[in-house]
């Protein structure tokens, strides 16, 4: 009998900690109330602010490399050969390897982002 009412009682308190449904969310009524839900449901800010700031920090990165790399590659290169020109056969392997820099660039610069933003425990 005094099992019985342990085993009674151990099923109340578990019923009681059980975790409750959310309420149902209601419908927004206007079209305000559902572009409002859309935008906080897809996060459409923050993708737009990531979208505009990865297209600057490119142009940024891409000045970088023309502007102030580029031209210490063409110092390092013999006179009278622009690096862009320079080529095996039908291969323009300057202009790959003007685009290759690019690439491992950016590439560092988004780990140091990453980096940054995990030190800083931004999510």
């Amino acid at each position: 009998m005094a099992d019985d009412a342990i085993l009674e009682e151990l099923r109340k308190i578990r019923t009681l900690l059980e975790p409750k449904p959310p309420p149902p969310k209601a419908p927004p009524k206007n079209f305000l109330g559902e572009f409002k839900d859309f935008l906080s449901q897809y996060k459409v800010m923050g993708m737009a602010v990531a979208f505009i700031l990865g297209l600057y920090l490119g142009t940024l990165v891409q000045a970088l490399v023309s502007d102030l790399l580029m031209p210490i590659i063409q110092y390092a290169t013999p006179p009278g050969v622009v690096w862009q020109d320079i080529s095996f056969g039908p291969f323009l392997v300057g202009q790959f390897l003007g685009a290759l820099i690019t690439f491992l660039l950016v590439v560092v610069v988004i780990f140091a982002i990453v980096k940054v933003s995990e030190k800083a425990k931004v999510k």
